[in-house]
């Protein structure tokens, strides 16, 4: 959910990912890449990385035991690492994105896809506290990207700077999809299912940087069917970005500082906190200060709370945890 950070000149190993460098690689299962060279790479000639890499897909997934595979073709095509996992809503909102975009790229990015209840070792190597989370890998060193699930439009930025962090480091090669037509641009995909109507309305709206007519849309799908998990999810996610817009950093911190009981600025950094992928420490602030408040503030601290479970999803540890002393407070 955060804005897009600006990326590194070089490149900066942040994540360790030595201990699945020299994993063997079994044979492939489902979309991952065969074992030897990855994905059918040719070898590269003294020292230089190839042209072009052969691979099954664009979007591929990759496990603890294949993911050295990823590292080695990193050294040719910039890899978009997607940490997900299936009970995740706000996944599923963005993994569409990432996979589309992906593919209009025609070859010059892959796509990674980690199921993170599958993956712990990969998991903890990338630092996954929240997910939907985003990296990429170059050249065999990982970039942190951003976590959440952003508007097209921020994603798109995400990956134009990794190109451009790519070209830096010499990573220029193109993946063409082994059996298919040469990736020039144009890779078919198949078409994505489409969304709800109030769905698509709030996703259209987000692009263009109108929060709040999403909002509104997804209330909207809310109110038309209070079982819309997908588009509760969604309306925690927008307001999130929402209230971020414009908001100073400095700022919200000094006045958390001065006033350990001023909730308006407890929950400013609560969402600074939920937005960078810090959940305990937004858990933590908005429960310590729930009990200095009158009964409006303990509601809206409340509420709060309830939004950032659904941003960070119902079944996550941390989730489960904060919810059981929010009990213990409100009883």
């Amino acid at each position: 959910m955060t804005n897009v950070p600006p990326l590194p000149a070089g490149l900066r190993g942040a994540v360790d990912l030595s201990s699945l460098v020299d994993r063997p690689a079994p044979g492939a299962a489902g979309r991952a890449p065969a074992a030897g060279s990855p994905a059918g790479a040719p070898a590269a000639s003294d020292g230089a990385a190839p042209a072009s890499v052969g691979v099954p897909a664009l979007v591929l997934d990759a496990t603890d035991e294949t993911f050295a595979q990823f590292l080695e073709l990193s050294s040719t095509v910039p890899v978009i690492v997607d940490l997900w996992a299936e009970w995740c809503g706000p996944c599923k909102q963005l993994s569409p994105v990432l996979e589309k975009l992906v593919a209009e790229y025609g070859g010059r990015l892959v796509l990674a896809k980690v199921d993170v209840d599958a993956n712990p070792q990969l998991t903890q190597a990338f630092q996954a506290q929240s997910i939907p989370a985003v990296a990429a890998v170059i050249a065999g060193r990982p970039v942190q990207l951003f976590v959440g699930a952003l508007p097209e439009a921020q994603v798109r930025d995400a990956f134009e700077q990794v190109l451009d962090l790519a070209v830096q480091n010499g990573v220029t090669g193109t993946a063409v999809v082994q059996g298919g037509p040469e990736v020039d641009g144009e890779t078919p995909e198949p078409e994505p299912e489409p969304l709800p109507p109030h769905h698509q309305e709030a996703y259209d709206a987000i692009d263009r940087g109108d929060y709040d007519a999403a909002i509104a849309a997804y209330k909207t799908a809310i109110a038309q069917d209070p079982r819309d998990q997908l588009a509760v999810a969604g309306l925690a996610q927008v307001s999130l970005i929402s209230r971020l817009q414009g908001i100073s950093l400095a700022e919200v911190r000094d006045a958390a500082a001065a006033d350990p009981t001023d909730l308006a600025a407890q929950l400013a950094v609560a969402d600074l906190d939920v937005s960078g992928g810090h959940v305990d420490d937004a858990f933590d602030r908005v429960l310590t200060v729930f009990p200095t408040q009158d009964a409006a503030g303990k509601n809206e601290a409340r509420a709060r709370l309830l939004e950032y479970f659904e941003i960070v999803g119902a079944d996550d540890h941390r989730v489960v945890a904060a919810r059981r002393r929010l009990t213990m407070l409100l009883y």
